[in-house]
């Protein structure tokens, strides 16, 4: 053996009581498990981890997560490593840097240039999505990451920023991309349906690509088209789609926010209750957190960002369009905002890419509307045109009570959400998951510990499709993490949300410490996790 876990309380995964054992470890596997109660002599090796009693889980999987950029640009990586995720979904919300072609990536990097940086700091060297994760291989990243055909860059490839439906041949052009996409290893496709482009796809666009995606065992995670006014009308479009296409649902950052919804968690899920019985294949992921996080420009009126953000900024300097652009915002619910009137002092500035405007940071688009003396789309305005679209918000429109009833449902998996750019970024990208099982499985036990783990390990493999992770069992990877049940707890806070965790003094990905005494180490154990049939193909 390389390595045994000594006198662990293991939480396997399955939602089932924990049990003492010992869990060895050769060639990055689970060699064995010896149970304290077990006959015969308990496993050694050259290396004895201690556990002391501490709780040993599988590594825990982000289903949502925008580290596409920062795995390549930051080793340490301690934002995810440290609180003990071994892998990540990327390709979120239907933005990312593949597939493309030099054009689309140059306005996709502009586009998401709030959620990653600009990239100027990134070799951009693939165009398709198995040259992304060939990438991610060949640097060495710090834990392992998945990767979702991003909806939005492939209608930005074949169609442009139009909107309008997609001719026959921009969506055979569609379709091939997800196809090769989901050959060179993609686990499934995202949609960011209140983002442009993706947002000028129609249901039959969508239905089309989603059936390419299901003929590779793959899945749908959408944004979808609201969350606030008309969000139980989304979540219903998504679920009919995705059964029409015969495609696996998981749906995004599920949640119900804006005063709209406040209470009516219990709509939504007794509306995923009766698709489930009924024979659909459906997931969510959820951040335990009350407010979102997205850019600026994203509240902006959809017809507002069309022809890309040249054209949004050509928009916001003519006074007249400026107006009409406010008035969408102001009074009649941009769909950029959901459907709701937006609310200034709502709308906190968690990060700007020029430097002066960092006075903004931390201070709601209300607050400092008064202390310039002017209006706050005045100053919403100068931000967007400064900072060139690059500004980053934080929104308190979420309800307390929709996220706890959300949380405890049979399909939630957890998923950060985490934007690691800007100057105060969301805690959920450093919190999510300490946040989980401290604060509300310890504190308020709104799950046990053991369902809390299994809500974020084996629940998002299976939606994965991983035969070999999300469990502590015997031929699994050696993804695994020690955390103390009574101290885990997230660091970071609205305040200071660069903060580390507490209580996770151990993390290894295939049976390497990613985390060591509560450290991290210089290891790079991740890799790409490509989809099974990629996987069995050797697609690269």
């Amino acid at each position: 053996m390389d390595l045994v876990i000594r006198d662990a309380a293991v939480i396997d995964g399955t939602a089932t009581p924990s049990y003492r054992a010992d869990v060895a470890v050769i060639d990055g596997r689970i060699a064995e498990i010896h149970r304290e109660d077990s006959p015969g002599p308990r496993p050694t090796a050259a290396r004895i981890l201690d556990a002391g009693g501490l709780a040993l889980s599988p590594g825990f999987i982000d289903m949502h997560a925008h580290s596409d950029l920062a795995l390549l640009r930051d080793p340490d990586h301690s934002a995810k490593a440290a609180q003990g995720v071994t892998l990540e979904v990327l390709g979120q919300d239907g933005l990312s840097y593949a597939p493309v072609d030099d054009r689309t990536l140059a306005q996709v990097r502009r586009s998401i240039s709030g959620w990653n940086g600009d990239g100027e700091d990134i070799d951009f060297d693939w165009r398709t999505v198995g040259g992304y994760l060939d990438r991610l291989d060949r640097q060495g990243i710090a834990v392992n990451a998945a990767y979702l055909i991003p909806q939005g860059t492939v209608r930005m490839y074949a169609v442009g920023w139009e909107d309008r439906p997609a001719t026959g041949a921009e969506l055979d052009r569609m379709r091939q991309l997800v196809d090769q996409g989901m050959r060179e290893g993609a686990v499934g496709m995202s949609s960011g349906l209140t983002y442009t482009p993706g947002m000028y796809a129609d249901d039959a666009e969508l239905t089309a690509l989603c059936r390419v995606v299901a003929a590779h065992g793959g899945y749908y995670c959408p944004h979808h088209r609201s969350y606030g006014a008309g969000a139980l009308e989304a979540y219903e479009e998504m679920v009919r789609l995705t059964r029409s296409a015969g495609c696996a649902l998981h749906l995004a950052h599920a949640t119900m926010n804006f005063g709209v919804n406040e209470g009516r968690a219990p709509d939504l899920l007794a509306l995923l209750d009766d698709a489930l019985d009924a024979g659909a294949d459906i997931s969510l992921d959820t951040y335990p957190y009350t407010p979102g996080c997205t850019t600026l420009v994203a509240m902006l009126p959809s017809w507002a960002s069309e022809g890309g953000p040249e054209s949004v900024l050509a928009r916001l300097a003519d006074d007249a369009t400026a107006a009409r652009i406010r008035h969408d915002l102001e009074v009649t619910g941009s769909d950029g905002c959901h459907g709701v009137p937006i609310e200034w002092d709502t709308i906190e500035i968690s990060g700007t890419g020029a430097p002066a405007l960092a006075a903004y940071v931390g201070r709601t688009v209300a607050e400092s509307a008064r202390l310039r003396g002017e209006e706050p789309w005045v100053t919403a305005r100068r931000l967007l045109v400064e900072d060139r679209l690059g500004t980053t918000i934080l929104q308190h429109v979420g309800h307390e009570e929709n996220v706890r009833q959300i949380m405890r449902h049979r399909v939630h998996t957890g998923g950060s959400d985490g934007i690691l750019q800007g100057d105060k970024p969301h805690p959920r990208a450093y919190g999510t998951f300490p946040h989980y099982l401290g604060h509300y499985a310890r504190e308020l036990g709104i799950l046990s510990l053991e369902e809390c783990v299994a809500h974020l390990t084996s629940r998002p493999a299976a939606r994965l499709r991983l035969a070999d992770r999300g469990h502590v069992r015997e031929g699994y990877r050696a993804d695994l993490v020690l955390f103390d049940p009574e101290t885990v707890a997230a660091g970071s806070t609205f305040e200071e949300p660069r903060a580390l965790p507490s209580g996770i003094p151990h993390v290894l990905i295939d049976g390497r410490s990613v985390i060591e005494d509560g450290r991290r180490t210089q290891v790079l154990a991740g890799r790409s996790v490509r989809s099974a049939g990629a996987a069995a193909a050797g697609a690269r």
